[in-house]
């Protein structure tokens, strides 16, 4: 396969949407301390042929133990920033998966601001290095 094929290459996409899980993350002080509710999706790009052709587990990426990895991590830590949250949990999947690139968001779902919103939040792509 060229460099060009290479580049291109289509990847097979893992998507969990609506992760839940209390966490302890933001700029004010009592966001820290007391544990408030964060939504995270996470999209897994990775070659799901050899999974698919072969029904078998160790050929893809375990959804549940990246769903346990994700509620830890949001659980466990405290970050000022929801970008250095969706950043760490992109870190933990591509450390822990076979995928190639991931696409996290996180929102934060009852944030500190006067207007009434649903959520705020950030969106993420992190990939490895070629």
């Amino acid at each position: 396969m060229s460099d060009v094929e290479s580049a291109e290459r289509f990847f097979d996409v893992i998507v969990l949407r609506g992760i839940k899980a209390i966490g302890r993350h933001g700029v004010l002080g009592f966001e820290r301390e007391r544990g408030q509710p964060f939504e995270v999706d996470v999209e897994m790009e990775l070659d799901l042929s050899q999974a698919a052709a072969n029904d078998d587990l160790l050929l893809t990426a375990d959804y549940g133990a990246v769903i346990a990895a994700v509620v830890q991590l949001v659980e466990t830590t405290s970050f000022r920033l929801v970008e250095a949250l969706a950043a760490a949990v992109a870190n933990a999947v591509l450390a822990a998966t076979p995928a190639q690139a991931v696409t996290v968001e996180v929102r934060k779902v009852r944030p500190p601001v006067a207007a009434h919103v649903d959520s705020v939040g950030v969106r993420i792509r992190r990939s490895r290095a070629r």
